[in-house]
């Protein structure tokens, strides 16, 4: 058998595009990040119209009555756009977990270093507060 070389044409069919491929780059055109021939070849897509029908067919203007009004959404369309929302919520979550546990750490660290200094140094660090003082603290709080 023969290996393909890079450079190599390969000629590419419709069935060779996702539905998620085709609304991502219906999105990027719409929005106005790219132009449909700038689109067409980043991402090697060979008709001159295969975009324009995407468009048509999964964009949010209404082209049969020709307004500009957004189109509702397909149903395959919200649950594409949740599925992507949830992705990115629990990417960001495992982020914010790993920041607490890194926080979490540094506290606990800290609180050693601090009992370390205190032995060594023989020098109260942490403020102690006498009962009276602390009662004191309290009804100010209540007052404000």
């Amino acid at each position: 058998m023969k290996e393909r070389e890079e450079n190599e044409y390969v000629k590419r069919t419709q069935k060779d595009y996702s539905y998620a491929f085709k609304l991502s780059v219906v999105e990027e055109v719409e929005s106005g990040q790219i132009g449909i021939k700038a689109a067409q070849y980043k991402y090697g897509i060979q008709g001159d119209g295969t975009i324009r029908t995407w468009i048509r067919k999964h964009g949010t203007v209404d082209w049969e009555n020709k307004s500009h009004c957004p189109m509702s959404k397909s149903p395959e369309q919200k649950l594409l756009e949740l599925e992507q929302k949830v992705r990115l919520l629990e990417k960001q979550k495992s982020e914010l977990e790993k920041k607490i546990s890194n926080a979490d750490k540094k506290v606990i660290f800290f609180d050693m270093m601090i009992d370390i200094a205190e032995e060594e140094f023989k020098i109260p660090i942490r403020k102690k507060y006498s009962p009276e003082q602390s009662s004191d603290l309290k009804s100010n709080k209540k007052k404000a």
